[in-house]
This record gives structure tokens, C-alpha cells and sequence, in this order.
């Protein structure tokens, strides 16, 4: 049978070396042949063939029978952030935002179903979850997430919540496609995002889009803040309208067009 030009052009070697790169994870930092293969599904030689070039292309160490990522897989992330220049434009504002409200800042980009963070500028405050540059959140159940889900097309929001999980994460997270639907709806309107205790019982977070020059949502600046810290009424009236006009100055540093 011959292959369709696709078929032909795809590199299944790449796909499985990209698969055991993304199997480590902070709840799994150092994995063995075997477990790779359980996580990938791949088979053992398979595996074993992969994590031995990566290992002499620098992207992998041993460990004895363990293996880990080395700091040479961060070029791959700088790669993408450096010719994005995203990163560097909303430095300063992400600063600037922090030290007027005392709270954390971050910019977050949408990755399957997931908002992957960029850029994080900490404060003094102490957060339950660590959150650095990488780190994974479910997008569903997250502020940033919703805002970056909002600006998909309406078919790609379709398929997000046919195909997607959304499992129980407090007792507040919304897990109904069809009210998750309507929420993705209402942000879009709206303009931010504001999610109270769905993701971390005690914290709300709440997000603004980040636009390019075509006027797509290719981030999210957002904040979290302990609910025992702000209430709804304090972060509406005052927190959340700076981290709006941040991401709208972030945006026309983008050549975003002027807000309707």
C-alpha cells in the first residue's frame, strides 16, 4: 500500500523521542527503562535506544538504573521563547503589576489541555503550590486556562470539552461540559476570567488576555491570591482591573488592535 504524502513525511522516531522527554515530570524526576516504557507505552529496546541518544546528545543523565533530564532540555522551551519575544515584552509590566498589588504575576500560554506557564515574577507571599516556568495546569479548572480556552474558535472549544477530562478537583471545580461551555462563553464576552477556589481551596485567581497582532489570545496574564487575603468584591474593584490594563499594554507592544 502506498503511504499518503502525510504518512510519508512523518517521523515516528521524533514522536517517540519527544514522548519519553515528556514522560519525566515533577512526580516523576527519575524514571527507569522499564518505567519509561510503562509511561509511553513504547517497548524496552525502544526505549532503551531513545534514552541512550539523548543521553549522548547531553538531554539525559544516568542515575544507576535511573535516568533524569539534564538542564540542556530547557533550550528546547527557550527556543520557543525567544522567537516569540513574548516573554521579554511583558517583563516589565509583570513587575510593574506585582509591585502595585503585592501579589504574584504570570503569563501562561494554552498547550493541549493544559496552561503551561512562561514567565512567573513571585512576591513575598507564600503560595501552597510552587509554580515556576513550565509547570502544567489543567486548563478547565484554572483562570488563565478558561481565558486561553475563550479564545479558541468555537470548534476547537467543541472538541476541548467532547474529548476532554475534567475530574473533580475541590468541591467548587465546575466538571459539566455544558456549564464549562457556558463560563468559556461568558469569559470570551467579558473580556477576563476569575476562577474562586477551583483549583486550590483558598486561593482565587483571575486572568486577562494577551493578544498579537492579529488579535488572537496567545497568553494569559494572571494572579493568584489567598481568598482570605481578597475578597471577590476587593479583587473586582481592584486587583483584577490592573492585571486587565497590563495585558492590554502587553498586547499593543504587540501590535494588538485597540479593544472594542
Amino acid at each position: 500500500m502506498v503511504k499518503a504524502a502525510e504518512e510519508k513525511d512523518y517521523v515516528q522516531s521524533l514522536e517517540r523521542g519527544l514522548s519519553v522527554i515528556l514522560a519525566f515530570s515533577d512526580h516523576h524526576p527519575r524514571l527507569t527503562l522499564g518505567e519509561l516504557a510503562e509511561l509511553t507505552g513504547l517497548s524496552r529496546p525502544t526505549v532503551r535506544r531513545i534514552v541512550l541518544t539523548l543521553e549522548k546528545l547531553g538531554y539525559v543523565r544516568a542515575e544507576g538504573r535511573y535516568f533524569a533530564l539534564t538542564p540542556h532540555v530547557l533550550a528546547l522551551g527557550n527556543a520557543y521563547l525567544s522567537s516569540l519575544n513574548l516573554t521579554e515584552v511583558a517583563q516589565p509590566y509583570m513587575e510593574d503589576v506585582t509591585k502595585v498589588t503585592g501579589h504574584p504575576c504570570s503569563l501562561a500560554a494554552l498547550d493541549g489541555e493544559d496552561a503551561v506557564f512562561l514567565a512567573r515574577i513571585p512576591s513575598r507571599r507564600v503560595m501552597r503550590h510552587t509554580l515556576t516556568t513550565g509547570t502544567r495546569l489543567p486548563a478547565y479548572a484554572t483562570s488563565m486556562g478558561r481565558m486561553l480556552l475563550a479564545g479558541l474558535p468555537d470548534h476547537e472549544i467543541e472538541e476541548f470539552l467532547r474529548h476532554g477530562q475534567f475530574p473533580r478537583i475541590t468541591a467548587r471545580t465546575v466538571t459539566d461540559p455544558a456549564r464549562l461551555r457556558e463560563i468559556l462563553h461568558e469569559v470570551r464576552r467579558q473580556g477576563w476570567a476569575l476562577v474562586d477556589q477551583e483549583f486550590e481551596e483558598g486561593v482565587r485567581s483571575f486572568s486577562a488576555p494577551v493578544r498579537d497582532s492579529g488579535d488572537r489570545v496567545i497568553a494569559t496574564l494572571s494572579m493568584s491570591v489567598p481568598a482570605g487575603t481578597l475578597s471577590l468584591a476587593e479583587i473586582h474593584g481592584e486587583t483584577l482591573p490592573v492585571v486587565v490594563e497590563a495585558a492590554r499594554e502587553i498586547s499593543k507592544q504587540l501590535g494588538a488592535p485597540a479593544p472594542r
